[in-house]
């Protein structure tokens, strides 16, 4: 994916976790349902995890879990594999809970006895492994938790919850899908939007979230670099993309260290270089793979603006001719990520009080992970967001990477791994407590 985690990693100064100073009512349920069914239902999308737009099976069996929830009506193929779960219970205000659930193009290595061994065809047609090396798996378990839960406390509040479950967020793709599909037309329209993510440098027991920027932009640029191709013992009578693009390469990094603001952040990183066949033969064109990130709309159109000129003028200045400069074309995109601030304040506060003053910590931004969420809250839609991180790497594994021990595992690692049992069932109640401060009558 493009999402690394943002989530900072806030110290473990203790190897047990501090236990939390209060516990909501539900908590039992949530514990009962979780030995009951969850853990199980856990399992099976760790094993059997998919690939962005191809989430056909975790689509088919979320609709499934959402239908046996009473009085949810449930609708498929929402954007794709996209699915949307609708609670309604009188009137009231219009509350959006999202999950992502696609996997990723990885070879598990995490040494978890379920680990996946899934491989599958994914949108470019390429046969890939796949894992759950973000911890979707968490997301979409905690949901159906959720939806259970609420059903079950339907006396204590009013109005209606969308739970979307949403495709292809590792392709920043399946939130703005959903949302070009009809999700503010043919559903209700929300008054809040609430997702969160479990977060591996983070530990079990704990809650963060920003009361601004969550997560940073993203886009996948794509560059092709013509050439002219000739021998490689007669390079003279060609023009060679690999080193024009290595130029490129080299020169990106200029716009970070002397074009862009010191104090403004942003990232320009080369994930991919593929060019040529053969040892001897300069090829006819270079492909680069960028990703792009920045915390604000002005720092992110600089950067893909210098880069475009950038490319082009290395190109020229390598004698291309003006009809076969690099091209640059943007794949993926999705902008910044921005928590409400006065539903942040809230909504921290109501889940402190419902779980415990210590379990909501301060949170801290230490990398440029991005989140395609933003397309549920985009200004035009008028729509506050609350994005908040669960806890995922229990307090000891923390600790002993601190004292010299093997390191977390982040996002996206092949030994990427969360503590499966903490995770969903905070992510329930912390998500419960969210929707009944919003939705509640009374009791709370």
């Amino acid at each position: 994916m493009m999402k690394k985690v943002i989530f900072g990693a806030l110290l473990a100064s203790a190897i047990a976790a501090t236990p939390a100073a209060a516990e909501p009512d539900y908590a039992a349920s949530v514990k009962a349902d979780y030995d009951k069914s969850l853990a199980t239902l856990w399992d099976h999308f760790h094993r059997n995890p998919e690939l962005s737009f191809r989430e056909y099976k975790t689509g088919a069996r979320m609709a499934e879990e959402l239908r046996a929830v009473p009085g949810m009506v449930v609708t498929d193929k929402v954007g794709g594999t996209g699915v949307v779960g609708m609670l309604k219970n009188g009137d009231g205000p219009v509350v959006l809970i999202r999950a992502d659930m696609d996997g990723l193009p990885v070879q598990e290595r995490s040494g978890l006895a379920n680990s996946s061994t899934v491989r599958q065809v994914g949108v470019d047609g390429l046969e890939m492994p796949v894992m759950h090396a973000c911890g979707h798996d968490v997301h979409i378990t905690s949901m159906v938790g959720t939806a259970r839960r609420m059903a079950r406390m339907k006396d204590r509040w009013k109005g209606t919850i969308l739970f979307i479950v949403q495709p292809a967020e590792e392709r920043v793709g399946g939130a703005k899908a959903m949302v070009q599909d009809g999700l503010y037309t043919r559903f209700p329209k929300p008054n809040y939007a609430l997702a969160f993510h479990v977060a591996a440098e983070l530990e079990t027991g704990k809650i963060a979230a920003s009361e601004g920027i969550q997560y940073s932009s993203a886009d996948s640029v794509d560059i092709r670099v013509p050439g002219i191709a000739t021998h490689g013992a007669a390079p003279h009578l060609g023009r060679d993309p690999v080193y024009i693009a290595s130029q490129i390469v080299v020169g990106m990094q200029s716009i970070i260290s002397r074009e862009k603001g010191p104090l403004d952040a942003g990232v320009i990183t080369v994930g991919a270089f593929h060019a040529g066949t053969k040892h001897n033969i300069i090829s006819e064109y270079a492909d680069l793979q960028v990703t792009v990130r920045a915390n604000s709309q002005a720092v992110r159109d600089q950067l893909i603006a210098s880069i475009e000129r950038m490319a082009k003028g290395i190109g020229a200045a390598n004698g291309l001719p003006a009809d076969k400069l690099p091209i640059v074309k943007i794949s993926e995109s999705t902008p910044v990520t921005v928590n409400d601030g006065a539903l942040a304040r809230r909504l921290n506060t109501a889940i402190g009080n419902a779980l415990g003053k210590d379990v909501v910590v301060p949170f801290r931004q230490s990398n440029m992970g991005a989140e395609d969420f933003a397309f549920f809250v985009d200004q035009q839609y008028g729509i506050p967001g609350y994005y908040f991180a669960v806890g995922g790497t229990k307090p000891e594994w923390i600790a002993a990477a601190k004292n010299g021990g093997a390191p977390v595992a982040g996002h996206h690692s092949p030994l990427f791994k969360i503590d499966p049992e903490p995770s969903v069932r905070l992510g329930i109640e912390a998500m419960t407590a969210a929707a009944l401060d919003l939705l509640g009558t009374g009791k709370s």
